[in-house]
């Protein structure tokens, strides 16, 4: 008989296969481990807590979502990309996508639902609306959450600092000098209190 490469890498093959086959099939008749447990988790968003069962690897974006049906922060690139899915955690913006809801316990989170006041928007949302810093609207609650945020951190003096520190927040319509626009008024009105 000829030995081919082809004939020892396909005895081979079959020879690994023999020796773990009887592992393998011991390993089909148990039931799979969980890795997670569902827990009690309090979250505290836009000023209401409410406790809600989780899987500990729920993120925060699908318990604002799924759980606690607040669907302004999107789920775009569920990668932490995009920005669509930015909200404000103790203040500070935050990817909920790459976010566990149980590491929000006890800290306020701040949707783009929680902005308005009584019927008046956010100076920032009002911004978005006077320099059209928006196209389809996907992106635009990240967008805000996210331009409030460079604000507050002081990174919003020049368009320059404003681009650099809005650059986490993607948007395909490519709205970005109204956006820069907008944040630069909303500046103004934010500072002013």
């Amino acid at each position: 008989m000829d030995m081919t490469r082809r004939t020892l890498l396909s005895g081979a093959a079959l020879g690994t296969v023999g020796v773990h086959l009887p592992a393998l099939a011991a390993q089909a008749g148990a039931e799979p481990k969980r890795a997670s447990a569902t827990v009690p988790v309090s979250l505290t968003v836009n000023g209401r807590t409410s406790t809600l069962e989780l899987d500990t690897r729920v993120t925060l974006l699908d318990a604002l979502r799924d759980h606690l049906h607040l669907t302004g922060s999107k789920k775009g690139c569920d990668q932490g990309q995009c920005g669509a899915c930015t909200v404000l955690v103790d203040g500070q913006r935050v990817l909920s996508c790459l976010t566990l809801a149980i590491a929000t316990q006890g800290r306020p989170v701040q949707t783009i639902e929680g902005l308005a006041k009584g019927g008046t928007l956010h100076p920032m949302q009002q911004a978005f609306i006077d320099h059209d810093g928006f196209q389809c609207g996907y992106c635009t609650p990240g967008q805000i959450m996210s331009a409030i945020a460079c604000v507050q951190e002081g990174h919003a003096n020049t368009q320059s600092d404003i681009r650099e520190y809005m650059s986490g927040n993607l948007c395909r319509c490519a709205a970005y000098p109204k956006i820069v626009a907008a944040i630069v008024q909303a500046r103004e009105h934010m500072e002013r209190g």
